[in-house]
């Protein structure tokens, strides 16, 4: 039987759908963060339940080819990245593993996974920061990224997936809130002013979009926005988000702009697109338009059918497919997004799209009765916990001709898959590493409908 704090010798058999070192000792499974595969090591065991078990590196006896020195100061306790310790090419293979295995346990047939579409500089990536603002054990305010599994803020000095225009804003208006003694949100007490600073640039347009995260209307804005637009005139906007809820989540529904108009722009591929602070838009652009082409070229040409686009956030694939169908309906349940969406097709003089609000659930239903259509492909993209059951039923109803699904969690979509693979044929899935040194990945799926 483990035991906590017993050492033992392990090889690593595999790794798990975070990344992590797979080990068996006596039949058990051993999760090992920063292990990789192939790899003897000497391990430490954490924690214990009952079939599985949690342990820590203490030496590395026999090391992975792939193993590379972590380029981050604060990697091994920051809960940003989790693959910064293997070279970028393996990091692909493995994201291809963790797809298979997940389509493995759902589905009865076998399923062709392509190699993941990896990018060329996969430093710098993402559009959007979110930092918590907190105070550390000495009651000092800091600012950076959660550690892994807890709520204790890591203060970032360099982080290579951030933008770093975004990240030089941040330190900024964190400066000002310090020198200004402007409080911080303390997580236990529930109380303090500033809960988290968001950055949202735009690639193409280099536009930038600051968002405040306050859980009381005590800022003093003025000042603070004369200071950072001084430094950093790029910044068109700067909108105050009010945030009370103890929860997880970072932004509250209401927002009041306080600089600029609340929104800025960004271009994939031909197409402008407005984005305001409680806008859906991907993290990574440049992946992007990889994996809303590889989706519009799996639908194929159906210039005179009609095409449905569900939880489709400021209508971002619908005005990337509109002119490959007669007609495209999106629709989304953030009203504030379905806004942004039909602002958006004006923008692009996209005539052939509508977007409602609402859940899928219930208004598809509707649209579908009201307009009397019917779609030969469905675009879904739906959140991490995948499409509901009545949504599946929907489509099972409908039964258009394809459904391309887009996904950003293998796991919930091997689930979906299983409920409609039987009258669906899972042409293949195609993944997009749209998160590099993270074990997340986007995953774009074709089902073809039995004839």
């Amino acid at each position: 039987m483990l035991k906590k704090n017993e050492e033992y010798i392990v090889d690593i058999i595999d790794n798990g759908f975070q990344g992590e070192g797979i080990a068996k000792i006596d039949g058990i499974t051993v999760f090992i963060d920063q292990a990789i595969k192939g790899e003897k090591i000497k391990i430490k065991i954490l924690k214990v339940q009952k079939n599985f078990a949690y342990g820590k590196i203490i030496e590395l006896i026999k090391k992975s080819k792939t193993r590379v020195e972590a380029d981050c100061s604060t990697y091994n306790r920051c809960g940003g990245c989790n693959l910064r310790h293997i070279e970028y090419k393996e990091t692909l293979n493995i994201k291809k593993s963790i797809v298979q295995n997940c389509m493995n346990k759902a589905l009865k047939k076998e399923v062709k996974i392509n190699d993941v579409i990896g990018m060329k500089n996969p430093l710098h990536y993402r559009n959007k920061l979110q930092y918590p603002l907190g105070m550390n054990e000495q009651n000092n305010p800091v600012m950076g990224v959660f550690s892994a599994r807890t709520h204790n803020i890591i203060p970032t000095e360099k982080c290579f997936i951030q933008n770093e225009k975004c990240e030089e804003i941040a330190k900024d208006i964190f400066e000002f809130i310090k020198q200004n003694n402007i409080s911080v949100y303390n997580e236990k007490m529930l109380k303090g002013t500033v809960r988290h600073i968001v950055i949202r640039i735009g690639i193409k347009t280099n536009e930038i979009l600051v968002t405040l995260v306050i859980n009381e209307d005590k800022l003093e804005d003025k000042k603070l926005v004369e200071y950072i637009t001084k430094r950093h005139p790029e910044i068109k906007s700067i909108v105050k988000n009010f945030n009370t809820k103890n929860t997880n989540v970072i932004l509250g529904d209401k927002t009041k702009v306080i600089y600029g108009d609340g929104y800025i722009y960004d271009i994939l591929e031909d197409y402008k697109f407005k984005i305001s602070s409680l806008s859906f838009y991907q993290v990574n652009p440049i992946q992007t338009e990889i994996l809303y082409n590889t989706a519009i070229k799996y639908a194929g040409d159906n210039s005179d059918k009609t095409a449905l686009d569900l939880y489709c956030g400021i209508g971002t694939i619908g005005i990337f497919a509109a002119k490959h169908f007669k007609k495209i309906y999106g629709i989304e349940i953030v009203e504030e997004a379905i806004k942004d969406a039909k602002e958006n097709a004006k923008i692009n003089k996209i005539e052939n799209a509508e977007f409602y609000a609402g859940d899928v659930e219930e208004v598809l239903p509707k649209i579908i009765e009201k307009e009397n259509i019917e779609p030969s492909v469905v675009f879904v993209d739906p959140p991490r916990k995948g499409l509901d059951n009545k949504t599946i039923k929907v489509l099972k109803g409908l039964k258009p001709e394809k459904i391309i699904y887009i996904s950003c969690n293998p796991s919930t979509l091997a689930r979906d898959l299983a409920l409609l693979d039987e009258d669906y044929d899972i042409k293949e899935i195609q993944p997009v590493d749209m998160f590099p040194f993270t074990s997340h990945v986007e995953n774009v799926c074709t089902l073809k409908l039995f004839n």
